[in-house]
């Protein structure tokens, strides 16, 4: 049997505690890569400005230098946007299932839930226990009239074996 792998926005298996701390794990580490995305803007924006001081100087090898560096950074840049918005994708659709998890843990003890509507309603326990009671002293009744009639057809028996 193959397995699939589940995807980082699945929450199945995972119960309502659970799954929010997931989600907040994730937004903590969106926090994070968006602080990330802004320090590349001020280091890109750094290096765009020395771009024109190294041209203006008419200091070629500096610019270019400057120039790979500013690249380097976009690159960069680019790579968390796409990670941001990827983030806040799986972010969103993880928040829409929490309410199907919940709904999920909802589920009915018939046991607890007779022994709730039992106290809910005085008087029906007794009357439940009553019932039980009797119940079991009829059953106790039927045997014994069942034991009583076969010791009379067994009395019977041995008495018209014998004559």
């Amino acid at each position: 049997m193959i397995q699939t792998e589940q995807k980082p926005e699945d929450l199945t298996g995972m119960n309502v505690p659970a799954a929010q701390e997931y989600i907040a794990r994730h937004i903590a580490t969106l926090k994070l890569t968006e602080k990330q995305y802004q320090a590349l803007g001020e280091a890109s924006a750094k290096w765009t400005s020395r771009i024109e001081l190294a041209r203006s100087k008419g200091a070629g090898d500096l610019a270019l230098e400057a120039e790979k560096e500013a690249d380097r950074l976009k690159t960069r840049q680019e790579s968390l946007e796409a990670e941001i918005k990827e983030l806040k994708a799986q972010i969103e659709t993880m928040r829409k299932q929490l309410p199907g998890l919940a709904a999920r843990e909802r589920t009915i003890d018939p046991d607890r839930l007779e022994q709730e509507l039992l106290m809910a309603m005085p008087g029906e326990e007794e009357k439940a226990e009553a019932d039980r009671r009797l119940r079991d002293m009829e059953k106790d009744a039927s045997a014994e009239a069942a034991l009583a009639a076969l010791k009379a057809k067994l009395g019977a028996h041995n008495s018209g074996g014998t004559e």
